[in-house]
C-alpha cells in the first residue's frame, strides 16, 4: 500500500484535527481516515446542536 497523496499542509492539518501522529496518518488506509473524519464531523455537529438548544 502506498502512502496517501496529500500535500504536506493538508496532511499536517488533518493529523492535528484527528489527533494522530503524522506518520500514522500517512500510512493509514483511506477508508479509515474517511471514517474518522465522519466521526469527527458527527461529534462537531452534536456539540453545535447542544449549544443551540441551551
Amino acid at each position: 500500500m502506498r502512502p496517501l497523496q496529500l500535500s504536506p499542509e493538508t496532511a499536517v492539518e488533518l493529523a492535528k484535527k484527528l489527533n494522530i501522529p503524522l506518520e500514522e496518518l500517512m500510512h493509514m488506509p483511506k477508508h479509515i481516515i474517511v471514517k474518522k473524519m465522519m466521526e469527527l464531523e458527527a461529534a462537531k455537529t452534536e456539540t453545535n446542536e447542544e449549544k443551540e438548544t441551551e
